[in-house]
């Protein structure tokens, strides 16, 4: 049963894998199909339906999987930092890093193919946004937010509007405009100085 349990472990990983390829080589403008993920991915369409009822599902698995990747990733870039607001500048910089160009293709492909996703087939119960302002409580707590959690989501919703603009208009974040993202998110916690 484990044996059994870890291929099909590995054909989901295939075929996220495979769809987040497919969906970054065909651009913004392309509607990748079933049969193009599993010819890339190495698989049959058995295997596919084996473990998703829809490309609908295998997209949503695709953002759930990137979530937490990337949670993962802000994480880690926060546990170099000692003091909260260079946890928060390790967040900022790591959200806006998905419109740097080694990111950037693939995270509009997945964008574009998550908009047209059937709501069904999400099966994740917090948004994408929600988790990732999930990583700015405590250091927003520890800045003086009185609501940690709302200022988070703040933080989260304004920084994620910047990187679409950026990922839109294929134009990666300067440090400057980082600093300036991370300036005003502060100010929305901590009010007029």
């Amino acid at each position: 049963m484990a044996e059994r349990e870890a291929v099909y472990a590995a054909e989901v990983g295939k075929l996220i894998d495979a769809g987040r390829e497919v969906m970054a080589g065909a651009g913004p403008a392309g509607r990748p199909r079933v049969a193009d993920i599993v010819a890339a991915a190495g698989l049959s369409n058995d295997a596919f339906y084996r473990h998703f009822r829809s490309k609908d599902e295998l997209v949503a698995a695709i953002l759930e999987d990137g979530t937490e990747r990337l949670c993962g990733y802000l994480a880690h870039q926060m546990g170099k930092e000692a003091d909260a607001r260079g946890r928060v500048v390790r967040w900022v910089d790591g959200v806006l890093s998905q419109a740097r160009p080694d990111s950037a293709q693939t995270t509009r492909a997945v964008l574009v193919n998550i908009g047209s996703v059937n709501r069904e087939a999400m099966s994740s119960p917090a948004s994408v946004n929600a988790r990732l302002a999930a990583l700015l409580h405590q250091p927003l707590r520890e800045l003086g937010s009185g609501d940690p959690v709302f200022d988070a989501r703040l933080v989260a919703g304004a920084t994620v509007g910047v990187l679409s603009d950026h990922l839109w208009r294929d134009d990666p974040p300067t440090p400057e405009g980082i600093a300036r993202v991370v300036e005003a998110c502060l100010r929305m916690v901590s009010g007029p100085a």
